[in-house]
């Protein structure tokens, strides 16, 4: 591949899961976006990467049907071991409401 992403190859997209080929997919539309904005307004200094960035659009296309089609394999999500538990967080409590009162015996003037 001469032209493109060196970093978005079919070999490196096949690794990708579904989630991660749709954030990619949503850069790269971004991107082009960009692009064409800034031929419009005069600012593009490398026309190559319009080409370069289409051609990227449309091997994440190709992965993604090839997947529905059953052509290529969906990559088996990678469980993750979850290193050590962090320490809980230490968050100030806020004060609690005075304890109520025990009620404190009235005295009446009847009891005399």
């Amino acid at each position: 591949m001469a032209i493109g992403s060196k970093e978005l190859t079919p070999v490196e997209l096949d690794t990708f899961e579904d989630s991660r080929l749709a954030e990619e997919l949503r850069k790269a539309k971004e991107e082009l976006f960009n692009l064409r904005f800034q031929s419009a307004t005069g600012q593009l200094e490398s026309h190559g990467r319009l080409r370069a960035v289409k051609r990227d659009i449309a091997r994440i296309y190709t992965i993604v049907r090839e997947r529905e089609l059953g052509i290529r394999a969906t990559p088996a999500p990678v469980e993750v071991a979850p290193a050590a538990e962090p320490a809980p967080k230490k968050t100030r409590k806020a004060k609690a409401a005075p304890a109520e009162e025990a009620p404190v015996a009235e005295t009446t003037e009847e009891a005399k």
